[in-house]
């Protein structure tokens, strides 16, 4: 797709009304903040879960390691359901997305519910059911997102951004970005 894109949508109610099969403990989840709009590229996987890998191997294979980007993965359902699922990376310089013929996506500035995963390789059902636990919570947009912020090779920050009615007075601002 052209152009920056903005997920308007509203988030599918069957995310929110999926019964997770774990203990609910909130106790790990922590609000975040995330200080100012990010402009990220991205490459839209071919399917999810499957197409995943793929998507984040072609932003690899475009930007050397060498470079101080930071990964993400967004996704959020379609009109009919399914998971439309985005690779990313921080946008370093103008014109890029043209240049690597990329999408672009904003990260919106605001609060988030959020929870770290350690090796979360180790467990890949992990990521689903975090973000699951954070999706069940009542303050979020529901015309968000789920973010992944990948903070090495093992370890991630999963958030889900709040509806701006539940803005924090003091909010916590994230240290990764």
């Amino acid at each position: 797709m052209d152009g920056e894109l903005h997920v308007s949508q509203e988030i599918s109610t069957t995310l929110f009304s999926t019964k997770s099969k774990f203990n609910h403990n909130f106790m790990s989840t922590q609000d975040y903040f995330i200080d100012k709009d990010r402009k990220v590229l991205c490459t839209t996987a071919a399917s999810f879960p499957q197409g995943v890998e793929m998507a984040h191997k072609k932003l690899h294979s475009l930007f050397p390691a060498t470079e101080r980007r930071t990964f993400y993965g967004i996704s959020y359902p379609d009109k009919s359901g399914n998971i439309i699922y985005k690779a990313a990376a921080d946008q370093l310089n103008e014109g890029e997305a043209t240049q690597f013929n990329l999408e672009t996506f904003t990260i919106r500035k605001g609060n988030y519910t959020s929870d770290i995963l350690k090796d979360w390789r180790k467990d890949e059902t992990s990521v689903g059911k975090t973000f699951r636990k954070l999706l069940s919570d009542q303050r979020i947009d529901k015309k968000g997102y789920c973010l992944e912020i990948y903070l090495n090779e093992s370890d991630m920050r999963c958030l889900v951004p709040l509806d701006p009615s539940y803005a924090q007075k003091t909010p916590t601002s994230g240290s990764e970005l």
